[in-house]
C-alpha cells in the first residue's frame, strides 16, 4: 500500500490506472468506512482512500480542531483490507492560496443539516470536486448515513459532468443499531446507550408507516417529542421524497426519514429509507430491530 501526502505524486502513481474505486473520508476510521471500502473493491481493480480533515465544513465553535486524526491506525486498518493509496494530503498542499473558488450546491443543502450547519454543504462539494479532480477515479464510494450529502454530490457530479459513477453503501450500525460514527467516540457510556433512542424512534416512525400511517408530521413530532423528553436537543426530524429530499406528500410510495439531534455536546444524525409502495414492494431498507 503506497501512502502519498503531495498531489504530483498521487498523479504518478495513477498514470497508467483506469480502472479505480475511490473512498474520500476524514479519518479516524471504523467499521463504516471499511464497509465503504470493500464495496469500492467490488466496484474497480484497485483501490484509493482519502484522509484529509476539510476545513471548508466547518463552521465556527464546530470540532474542526478536536476532530480525532488517527493516521497510523487508520493506515494499518486500509492496509489489512488491500487497499492500494492512501492519499493523505496537509492542508496546505490542497489549499496553497486561500480556497476563493467554491462550489455553490443546490438550493435542498440550506434545509435539513445545511439550516444548521450553513456554508458546510458549499465546503463538502468544494473539497469533493476538487478530490474527483486530483484523484480521477471511475468511481467513488459515500456512505447513505450522510444521506444529505451523498445527495448533494450526486445532484454536483450530475449537473457538472463530473466522468465519475457515484456508489451509494448502506449504513453500518451497532448491534442496538447506533449508526457507525467517529463522532460516537464523543459519548460517555451513558450517553452511548441512550444514542440509540434515535434509531429506535426512526424505526417506530417507518413501522407506523408501513402500518398505514401517513400522517407524518404527526409522526415526525412523536420522535422529536420523545428524543426531547430524554434529554435530546433536536435539530430536525423530517419525512422526505428519497430520490429529490422534497418534503413528502402521503402519496408518495418512496420516502426517508432524516434526524439530526444533540446529545450532550455530540451531534448524531441518522436516516431510515422506506419504501411505501404496494405491499409485496413494501419494506424499510437497512431495518436491524
Amino acid at each position: 500500500m503506497e501512502v502519498i501526502a503531495d498531489i504530483p505524486t498521487l498523479r504518478r502513481s495513477l498514470e497508467a490506472t483506469s480502472d479505480l474505486a475511490f473512498v474520500p473520508t476524514m479519518g479516524n476510521l471504523h467499521e463504516g468506512h471499511l464497509s465503504l471500502v470493500r464495496l469500492a473493491r467490488r466496484h474497480a481493480a484497485r483501490v484509493a482512500v482519502s484522509m484529509f480533515v476539510n476545513p471548508l465544513q466547518f463552521g465556527p465553535g464546530e470540532d474542526f480542531s478536536a476532530y480525532p486524526r488517527t493516521m497510523e491506525q487508520d493506515c494499518a486498518m486500509l492496509e489489512r483490507e488491500g487497499v492500494d493509496i492512501v492519499f493523505a494530503p496537509s492542508e496546505a498542499q490542497l489549499f496553497p492560496v486561500p480556497q476563493q473558488v467554491v462550489v455553490q450546491p443546490p438550493p435542498i443543502a440550506d434545509e435539513l443539516c445545511g439550516a444548521f450547519r450553513p456554508g458546510h454543504f458549499r465546503g463538502v462539494a468544494t473539497i469533493v470536486l476538487k478530490l474527483l479532480n486530483i484523484v480521477r477515479p471511475r468511481a467513488a464510494v459515500f456512505g447513505k448515513k450522510d444521506y444529505q450529502q451523498l445527495h448533494v454530490v450526486r445532484t454536483m457530479v450530475s449537473q457538472l459532468n463530473v466522468p465519475v459513477e457515484i456508489v451509494a453503501g448502506e449504513t453500518q450500525r451497532a448491534p442496538d443499531g447506533l449508526a457507525l460514527s467517529s463522532r460516537n467516540g464523543y459519548l460517555s457510556p451513558a450517553q452511548r446507550i441512550e444514542a440509540a433512542r434515535l434509531y429506535r424512534n426512526l424505526g417506530r416512525a417507518a413501522q407506523s408507516m408501513m402500518d398505514g400511517n401517513r400522517d407524518f408530521p404527526a409522526l415526525e413530532a412523536e420522535v422529536r417529542a420523545d428524543l426531547k423528553a430524554h434529554g435530546w436537543d433536536v435539530d430536525y426530524v423530517s419525512v422526505r421524497r428519497r430520490h429529490t429530499l422534497e418534503p413528502a406528500a402521503a402519496a408518495d410510495a418512496d420516502v426517508v426519514i432524516l434526524a439530526a439531534a444533540r446529545l450532550g455536546k455530540t451531534r448524531l444524525i441518522d436516516n431510515l429509507e422506506v419504501c411505501l409502495g404496494p405491499a409485496q414492494f413494501a419494506k424499510i431498507w437497512g431495518q436491524v430491530w
